[in-house]
């Protein structure tokens, strides 16, 4: 059987396999993904008295006195905010709070069911930067750590730092970090089925915004120089003259062949592309590339390119969607790394750890091949790898 065969084959399973219909999806979210659950008993008398009044007024009392008892005998610790504003919610653009909570609650879950973690959603009616951190910076008592999420670019990144800065606590933009490490983790293996360097790779990012700029950010981070990322105007260089912000600094610090144009130019020759826009791409760009060629088309649910179309001319095919062999998911990453970060009472998420991650997600797949350069998000033991990835991080910086 041919290659193409054989995965024309594997998708053709897949999509059958995981056909799902629009009833199932709504009865399925009906009345939330989310539910509070009792760590002990509350069955009589006793119970209530201990849980609640008059016993709790004890451990109320004793966190006045240490407010360092709160780690252990609250929640708060080990409990990430799941926070959005809706303005930039998977495909769907800025759709508002409201519509936004229904992603928040399936990222909730996602944490509890990969990391054991608790997690509250969180959805602010302001898109204001300000009014953002002055909220959360009042309500940072009752967590333990923030995961920022669907919120557009370029406010994502002020927001993230300053958030950062005010809150003694790991905070991530998962649409950013996440999305980058796990494209390095994929890129890590895709690398070993081709026969590729990394640092010898010539790569083109379609999509400027958070994800695109953090999945340029780590491929610099890693020693790949050779990276070009285009927006709707076309690629960053430092010859244009409307870039402001992280483009224009990025732009000082990529595409060191000053490539112009948009994707017929920067595909030309180009090893891999990256696509993290709903900017569809033409066959014949795609055609144009490297003997090996990597295209992670990941844009969400209608990726850049269609991966049949995309599997002609490239030797590794991803995209981001469930239904296709190698799915680029977050859900690789961030609950692990929370997780990690709260084990080690790490205060911040840092690059160390991103790159450590990237690698442990890599290393869980020892033989890679076309159709699985990244794990099962559902094999066993992901999330405590990429946790302990991240203490790793925690202990060699200390």
């Amino acid at each position: 059987m041919s290659s193409s065969t054989t995965r024309n084959s594997s998708t053709q399973n897949l999509s059958q396999a995981q056909a799902i219909t629009s009833e199932e999806i709504f009865t399925a979210h009906l009345g939330g993904k989310l539910s509070v659950e009792l760590t002990q008993p509350l069955d009589d008398r006793r119970d209530l008295s201990i849980a609640y009044t008059p016993g709790v007024a004890q451990v109320s009392a004793a966190i006045a006195e240490d407010p360092r008892l709160a780690a252990s005998h609250t929640w708060a610790s080990r409990l990430v905010a799941v926070v959005s504003d809706g303005t930039a919610v998977l495909g769907l653009g800025n759709i508002g709070a409201s519509a936004s909570l229904p992603v928040m609650e399936g990222k909730s879950a996602l944490f509890k069911r990969f990391a054991g973690l608790n997690s509250i959603p969180i959805v602010l009616d302001t898109t204001d930067v300000d009014e953002i951190i002055e909220t959360l910076v009042r309500i940072a008592p009752s967590f333990g750590a923030v995961n920022l999420e669907d919120i557009s670019a370029p406010r994502c990144f002020e927001l993230e730092r300053r958030l950062i800065e005010a809150l003694d606590m790991p905070v991530m933009h998962d649409d950013q970090h996440g999305t980058a490490v796990v494209v390095l983790a994929a890129l890590t293996n895709a690398v070993k089925v081709v026969g590729k360097r990394l640092e010898d790779l010539r790569v083109v990012i379609s999509g400027a915004g958070s994800a695109g700029i953090a999945v340029a950010e780590i491929l610099l981070a890693v020693g790949i120089t050779d990276v070009v990322v285009l927006d709707s105007k076309g690629a960053l260089h430092t010859g244009r003259d409307d870039l402001e912000g992280m483009k224009r600094d990025l732009a000082g610090r990529s595409n060191p062949r000053a490539v112009a144009g948009g994707t017929e130019a920067a595909l030309s020759g180009a090893d891999v592309f990256v696509g993290v826009s709903s900017s569809q791409v033409p066959e014949a760009h795609i055609a144009s590339m490297a003997e090996g060629a990597i295209v992670f088309a990941l844009s969400n649910p209608n990726p850049e390119i269609a991966p049949d179309v995309a599997q002609k001319y490239a030797a590794v095919v991803a995209t981001g969607r469930s239904d296709f062999p190698n799915q680029i998911n977050n859900v690789l990453a961030f609950p692990g790394i929370f997780r990690g970060a709260l084990d080690a009472g790490a205060r911040r998420i840092t690059s160390d750890m991103k790159l450590a991650v990237a690698q442990a997600i890599a290393d869980l797949v020892p033989e890679p091949v076309f159709d699985q350069i990244v794990p099962n998000p559902f094999a066993p033991g992901v999330a405590e790898a990429v946790a302990r990835a991240v203490m790793g991080a925690v202990q060699s910086g200390e």
